[in-house]
């Protein structure tokens, strides 16, 4: 049951994915269930689409027969390793155990589902998560990041709500690496090309240049997305005679083993362009954020209108995964009839419809009676949509291919039922050495031209120079909402216009950390995420994470995975907001190199009205004091001047403290609320100096820096102890303040004083800089790395206003 021939879009032009890749029949050879079971004895190679010899033998043994082409590229793309999560299950549990039912109290849903979400009041929900494209974006960089940033868009989506705001955490290779500008050029392109064309604002991020992703970057785009409670949609299958309707793009070749061959798998070292990795490019998605666009669009009028039973997005292993998931989740089986569904390429066989991973496509669950409103939605929004299925009363996904059967599961043992290994798991023989190779024994500058020098080379180093090259490329104020992107800890968006209601989101990661020591590691990555939201007055309320690491084969990599799931897990239930999903990412290496362990933690903060945000530039109040909150600690192992003075990466990470975190989490949220503080910045990679030059800059005045006395200078401004803030705080307020802070029991220091007549940052008795100089070592490195201009953004529909 198909829309009528009068309201279906004309076929659509070749798809660049589709070219030169099927030279067979155009009517594919169809392996049945019943000649699957009448030839037991036929070779199938299982291998060649990641499945091992024992998974093989359990899917015959569950079937009762040999698979069938469509049933085992369907097991092959499901138990993967990005799909079934079989090497991270059994640590990921840990998250559930340390969850507290208070924890869980606003959660509406959670691990497990396509996005987590969050009651924030009023009657508003928030969903967020942020999922990996890592493998894609190298093969294809362009693609690669595109469709990362449409899938996690779809993820929202499926959820019921309108996305707002995305944001993405990029690692590259070596700044100077041969291959880093091809791999820097696509990925920026894509993630701004097809967010900006959504109207999506991008609200921030991270981006890192280290040798351990070359061969391997990381592109980990996040989504958040606003609803009323009310509209909140699950991914399930229930009701017999319900109908399956597919609807969005038509389906190609694109993105064949996509989770499979591509993401479960590590790259070949061979360095040959032409070679393995390149030959891996069918297996990138390609998209088309126009068609996504008018997708969300009808997606929310059908939602509104009630017409959806059941929702979910077509990503990683698309029709099978989708199929066999929605009817898993329900209380039926299902029917699907595929040859309905529409293509784009001619000869396409039944597997490689169940496989492909084109973008832009969702799937419903539709009753009998909705079908023709829902049709005519999708008429209106010029989407394609065809019925290609019904719930059933039995327990089996059946889909057949004109009148023959094939696929005939049970659809848990494809979606949930999975392996699940346990990895060996050990302490790596090289981790004793690496801790007790620190930083101390390192020369470090001691005159004022050596600190001036050094804060000068950090400053302008790839590590911490402006990523505004990067950041121009994007569109921070689409649709008028965004009240915090450029120069902030974190992106805030107004979601009510009414009340000023916002959220504000964070995301962050330390590889350098995590390699040292991974339990702390992720606490750290958590921790500057939680007070990078702290900062803007908005209140912590949930986390989401996505988990890159290398082969999950090597117990060391399981070991440093093991560790930093369990340090995110406590760190969680020490601050008291849930982890609500997220995702996991194995096999990021190249040959026998992985990559450092990076665990990206994000992070998803509520603010009762955004008029009270505190902005990270000096300057919006006459003579404001400067205050550090915190304690400042000799400690340097694994800090950017280490990395950038002496390319050395050994000893212990900063200290921890979460209690001291949710401390000056409520102390900042207490100042945004009464009015106490004028600007803040989160203290972190560069230590105190790169803070104050990054506020100094945002707010276009000087500053005068007063350095504690019996405090070394350098450990002073370059230290990258934990847990502290930079404030500004108006003399109106400085007692009041100052009070609060005493009385809480958190370490404070005055530090210096704002001067709006002043062009110059100085360090007082050290050296002075002016903003000039400083502007211009810090914004001229990517450019002159990258050699060529950001392309321009078009102009944001409304000027941001609170």
């Amino acid at each position: 049951m198909a829309v009528s021939d009068d309201h279906v879009p004309p076929a659509a032009p070749p798809h660049p994915s589709d070219r030169h890749q099927y030279t067979g029949p155009v009517t594919p050879q169809v392996d049945t269930v019943s000649q699957a079971a009448d030839t037991p004895e036929v070779a199938q190679p299982y291998r060649e689409l990641g499945l091992k010899d024992d998974e093989y033998t359990r899917i015959r043994e569950i079937l009762g027969r040999r698979p069938t082409d469509a049933e085992l590229a369907m097991y092959s793309v499901m138990w993967s390793e990005h799909c079934s999560y079989k090497s991270s299950k059994v640590h990921l549990r840990y998250f559930g155990e340390t969850t507290t039912d208070e924890m869980r109290a606003s959660m509406l849903a959670g691990i497990g589902e396509n996005a987590g979400v969050v009651d924030i009041g009023d009657g508003w929900a928030v969903t967020f998560k942020v999922e990996s494209h890592n493998h894609p974006s190298y093969v294809e960089p362009y693609q690669g990041a595109a469709t990362g940033v449409g899938g996690i868009v779809r993820d929202i989506m499926a959820m019921g709500a309108r996305p707002i705001a995305v944001m993405d955490q990029l690692r590259f290779g070596a700044a100077d690496g041969v291959d880093t500008p091809r791999v820097v050029d696509g990925v920026v392109r894509g993630v701004g090309g097809y967010g900006n064309s959504l109207g999506l604002p991008n609200v921030g991020g991270e981006t890192v240049f280290d040798p351990s992703y070359n061969g391997n970057p990381l592109v980990n785009a996040l989504c958040a997305g606003v609803l009323r409670t009310e509209d909140l949609h699950l991914a399930f299958a229930s009701g017999a005679g319900n109908k399956i309707i597919l609807f969005g793009a038509r389906t190609g070749l694109d993105g064949i083993g996509g989770v499979s061959v591509l993401a479960s798998e590590t790259f070949d070292d061979s360095g040959d362009e032409s070679g393995p990795n390149r030959k891996k490019l069918p297996a990138v998605q390609v998209g088309d954020p126009f068609t996504e666009k008018v997708l969300i669009e009808c997606c929310l009028e059908l939602y509104h209108a009630g017409l959806v039973v059941g929702i979910q997005d077509l990503g990683g292993a698309g029709l099978s995964c989708a199929t066999s998931e929605l009817a898993a989740a329900g209380d039926g089986g299902m029917q699907i009839w595929l040859d309905q569904v529409p293509r784009r390429a001619e000869g396409m066989t039944p597997a490689e419809v169940l496989s492909s991973e084109s973008q832009e496509r969702m799937c419903a669950v539709v009753t009998p009676g909705n079908v023709d409103e829902f049709m005519a939605v999708c008429r209106k929004w010029d989407v394609l949509a065809t019925v290609i299925g019904e719930v059933t009363d039995g327990d089996h996904l059946v889909i057949t291919w004109g009148d023959e059967t094939v696929v005939d599961v049970p659809p848990r043992t494809v979606a949930h039922d999975g392996p699940v290994y346990q990895r060996p798991v050990a302490r790596p023989d090289w981790q004793d050495g690496v801790i007790a190779d620190g930083a101390a024994g390192l020369d470090r500058p001691s005159t004022p031209g050596e600190l001036r020098a050094t804060a000068l080379r950090l400053l302008g180093s790839p590590a911490l120079c402006s990523r505004k090259f990067i950041t121009e490329q994007y569109d921070r104020y689409v649709r008028g909402n965004t009240v915090l992107a450029e120069h902030a800890d974190s992106g805030m968006v107004r979601i009510d216009e009414s009340t000023g209601r916002g959220i504000a989101l964070a995301t962050d990661a330390s590889g350098r950390y995590t390699y040292l020591d991974p339990y702390r590691g992720a606490q750290l990555a958590l921790a500057e995420a939680y007070r990078n939201v702290a900062v803007s007055g908005a209140a912590p309320a949930a986390v989401t994470n996505c988990l890159n690491f290398g082969s999950p084969e090597d117990p060391a990599v399981m070991w440093q995975f093991q560790q930093a799931v369990r340090g995110l897990a406590d760190g969680c239930a020490q601050l008291g907001i849930p982890v609500t999903g997220g995702n996991v990412s194995f096999y990021n290496q190249t040959g026998a190199t992985a990559i450092l362990p990076t665990p990206v933690v994000g992070v998803l903060g509520v603010i009762d009205d955004v008029h009270r945000r505190i902005p990270t530039g000096l300057g919006t109040e006459p003579g404001e004091t400067l205050i550090l909150l915190g304690d400042t600690r000799d400690e340097f192992d694994g800090s950017i001047w280490a990395q950038v003075a002496h390319d050395h990466l050994g000893g212990v990470p900063p200290t921890v403290d979460l209690d001291r975190e949710k401390l000056l989490g409520e102390i900042m949220v207490a100042a945004s609320r009464d009015g106490l503080v004028s600007a803040a910045h989160d203290i972190s990679e560069g230590g105190l100096f790169q803070t104050v030059v990054e506020a100094a800059l945002a707010g276009e005045t000087g500053c005068r820096i007063i350095l504690p006395e019996g405090v070394d200078p350098f450990v002073a401004l370059f230290s990258e102890s934990s847990g502290r803030v930079l404030v500004a705080v108006p003399r109106t307020e400085e007692s009041r303040f100052s009070g609060m802070l005493s009385a809480r029991g958190v370490p404070w220091v005055r530090i210096g004083v704002v001067d709006q007549g002043s062009d110059s940052v100085e360090v007082q008795d050290q050296f002075s800089i002016t903003l000039d100089e400083l502007r211009a070592t810090h914004e001229a490195t990517l450019p002159a790395l990258f050699g060529h201009a950001a392309v321009p953004v078009p102009a944001a529909v409304e000027t941001p206003t609170a």
